[in-house]
């Protein structure tokens, strides 16, 4: 009889799985679970706390080891934990203007315009939609009780105002897990049955105890990944001194002996990982895996009864065929006055009869792209008569004030600062109104914007700008290994640009504008210049009329290594030409006709233009793109060379390109293009060398002095290139690059530059 008690007993040994929180070392709990998999261990209960409660929840959601580890290694876990969100979703038709900023601060206004700042450093907008793909289907087939997963689940949550520790086990369960990661500072609070809960980790940081309490199994297996204790102590200069910090300040001790006598005790070697890095997720998973096999023989030892794969993969298949798909009812919008809702649901088409995921997270989206929400926190909910689920947005729109920090430090005298401010407001349509400004010795800008957005079926928007430009090549263009010429030209535009613009779709837009422009040109007709010369000036007063068409899905700012970004945009310029002819005089001759008055003449041309920049092959560290464009046009020829220089189109094939006036890469009509090679080092560095040809129609030929005429159709090409590094930091990129150009001056150099050469579009454009 003891015998058949004893072989009972073991074969109904109920095992409980005790995950503690660590930051990313949690990922190392993969390997634990993989590992208890390959070998036929049993789990019955998990108890999990911060990354430890993630991975738990997972598993308890029906998702095995394998599924789990690819969700850790994919770039998209990589976005959820660092608050990118740069997905095919991003809506382009709401995103301003490109501009030179690096930081980005944000003030919030509330009815007694006191100012406050966001607490939180990690956007927390990708992991709220994550959670709720991976866990609205377990929660609602479990009934929103953690007993009825694929395993019985228990997370730690800490209740930061009674100071306590809160045991989950009810309620949405991607919430749960929400809350359970919320680390003090680094994400913001949520809040759970009327409660504000941060990181479990707080307060019990390896939940044995509550195993114990809630499952009480015959034997438990702890895995720990924050020992919290040190073996010595932090000194001056230590970089990790930051990062142990908050570990300690906010993970509570991790007692190894809470588990008991009969229990086993897992403690992957992660002490040389970052809590906060995420990156080297497969080492962590080793770590883990490897930790677990290490135990291998004494957790089977102290674990007789085993469970088959087969079984395992059997019993997870009809859990998981039992989750119903993930089709919407209708989209519920709290937290917001009635027209702010109305501005919201439209951005849903909330009038369809049923919605996918595809359509929730498109107007998801669309709407954390609106600036003028402070907080917007989805939910989902699940309808058992329909057998559909319901979308909710809880949303804070406030009044807020944007503040962008920016520009470049170069090697060459082109560094510049940037400042932007923008106020962003909604009603039953969202307003923004803002202004940005670049200082430097290269170039100044002023840049007052505003627009509406009006959230109709097709959604639309109106705005105005008014933009001042200056740019001075003649103090910045003594910087090339042979340039014994500097060239003397300044230039400045002002214009003011009505526009109206639609979708197409998320990345597809279309723009209509009419700008009224006024360019003031001041240059030497020789590249010579002397106290008490005065130079040629060329204004230009008209308009333009314009439309564009746009697809942008580019990664990055500058040096994208991802995605395209098309253009095709119609143009149509009139405008008065006034050219006064300085005092540099042409030492070999009389003053020409051109030498006398104010020459001024009415001119008007069209202008087609096609620009393509692509990524679109991508072998292992190496993506190879392209640069395409096409530009027609019959604008005339100006009074003289340079005016019409100055007033042609011009090619900007190299980072730098905008800040050199380049005379051979400049035409009325032309075809231009190079290839992108681009080879990846290690993480956020980048090999890139590009090259280019410029192939004009007509060239444009000085005659005598200050004349000018077109050469014989595609006479000659001109080519470009460059080759550097690229390190991508939170403060923009560091670049080192050789720059060359074909151009009459021999002009090639060394450009060292951190932040973007970024500048405000110019009045031709």
């Amino acid at each position: 009889m003891t015998l058949v008690f004893l072989a009972f007993h073991s074969n109904a040994q109920k095992v409980g799985l005790v995950l503690s929180g660590g930051g990313a070392r949690g990922i190392a709990h993969i390997g634990t679970l993989k590992a208890l998999e390959e070998n036929n261990i049993p789990i019955d209960y998990i108890t999990g706390t911060s990354m430890g409660g993630i991975v738990g929840a997972m598993y308890a959601a029906g998702y095995s080891p394998s599924q789990i580890e690819k969700v850790a290694l994919s770039p998209e876990f990589q976005d959820w934990v660092t608050g990118r969100f740069n997905s095919d979703y991003s809506f382009f038709f709401q995103k301003k203007p490109l501009n030179a900023s690096v930081v980005t601060a944000k003030l919030l206004l509330d009815t007694g315009l006191r100012v406050s700042f966001r607490s939180n450093l990690v956007n927390d907008i990708p992991l709220n939609f994550a959670l709720l793909e991976l866990f609205s289907q377990a929660s609602a087939i479990s009934k929103d009780n953690f007993d009825n997963l694929f395993i019985p689940y228990r997370c730690m949550v800490s209740d930061i105002l009674s100071q306590t520790s809160i045991t989950v086990k009810k309620g949405s369960l991607a919430e749960a897990v929400r809350g359970t990661m919320a680390v003090p500072l680094i994400y913001r609070p949520i809040k759970l049955e009327d409660k504000y809960v941060v990181d479990g980790g707080l307060y019990n940081n390896f939940p044995a105890d509550v195993m114990k309490k809630e499952f009480n199994p015959d034997i438990m297996i702890g895995a720990n990944v924050s020992s919290k204790n040190y073996s010595e102590y932090p000194k001056n200069g230590d970089d990790r001194l930051m990062n142990r910090l908050m570990r300690f300040m906010f993970l509570a001790k991790s007692d190894s002996t809470l588990i008991g006598d009969n229990g086993v005790y897992i403690q992957p070697d992660v002490k040389d990982y970052i809590a906060s890095n995420f990156t080297p997720a497969q080492a962590l998973i080793k770590q883990g895996y490897d930790a677990t096999m290490a135990n291998m023989a004494q957790i089977k030892k102290k674990i007789k009864r085993r469970v088959s794969i087969n079984d395992l993969i059997a019993k997870r298949i009809e859990f998981n065929n039992k989750k119903p798909d993930l089709v919407f009812n209708s989209v519920r919008v709290s937290g917001v006055n009635t027209q702010q809702k109305k501005y919201i649901e439209r951005l849903f088409k909330s009038d369809q009869a049923t919605f996918n995921l595809n359509d929730i997270k498109q107007g998801y989206y669309k709407l954390v792209a609106d600036e003028t929400f402070e907080s917007i926190y989805p939910k989902i909910s699940y309808d058992p008569v329909s057998d559909n689920f319901n979308f909710e947005i809880l949303a804070h729109p406030k009044k807020s004030v944007k503040i962008d920090f920016g520009g470049n430090i170069s090697s060459r005298p082109i560094s510049n600062v940037f400042l932007g401010i923008q106020y962003n407001f909604l009603d039953r349509k969202a307003y923004a109104f803002g202004v940005n400004l670049y200082s430097g010795r290269f170039y100044e800008s002023v840049q007052l914007t505003s627009r509406v957005d009006f959230p109709s079926r097709l959604p639309l928007f109106l705005g105005a700008d008014i933009t001042y430009n200056h740019f001075n090549y003649y103090e910045t263009s003594s910087i090339f290994i042979e340039n014994p010429h500097p060239t003397y030209i300044e230039q400045s535009d002002r214009k003011i640009d009505l526009k109206m613009g639609i979708p197409l779709n998320r990345n597809i837009r279309i723009t209509l504008s009419t700008a009224f422009i006024n360019n003031n040109d001041n240059y030497s007709p020789n590249n010579t210049f002397s106290v008490g010369n005065v130079l040629e000036k060329t204004i230009l007063n008209g308009s333009r009329s314009s439309l564009s068409f746009e697809q942008y899905t580019l990664n990055r700012k500058q040096y994208a290594n991802k995605g395209r970004n098309f253009l095709l945009s119609f143009n149509y310029f009139v405008g008065r030409e006034s050219y006064t002819p300085g005092n540099i005089n042409e030492p070999t001759a009389l003053l020409t006709t051109l030498k006398v008055g104010v020459n001024k003449q009415l001119r008007q041309w069209i202008n087609l233009k096609m620009s393509e920049e692509n990524y679109f092959l991508r072998f292992g560290k190496y993506t190879l793109g392209y640069q395409a464009e096409a530009v027609y046009s019959n604008q005339p020829l100006f009074a003289n060379y340079y005016s019409t220089l100055l007033a042609a189109p011009a090619f900007y094939p190299l980072q730098d390109s905008r800040s050199i006036f380049l005379e051979n890469f400049r035409a009325t009509t032309y075809l231009a293009g190079g290839l992108k090679n681009l080879y990846n080092i290690k993480k956020n560095l980048d090999l890139r060398v590009e090259g280019y040809v410029f192939l004009p129609y007509r060239e444009f030929e000085k005659v005598g002095f200050q004349g000018v005429a077109n050469k014989k159709a595609f006479s000659t090409w001109h080519y470009a290139g460059t080759a550097g590094l690229v390190y991508h930091t939170p403060l923009g990129p560091i670049s080192l690059s050789y720059n060359l150009y074909d151009d009459p001056i021999k002009r090639n150099g060394v450009l060292l530059h951190l932040g973007y050469l970024i500048y405000n579009k110019r009045s031709l454009e």
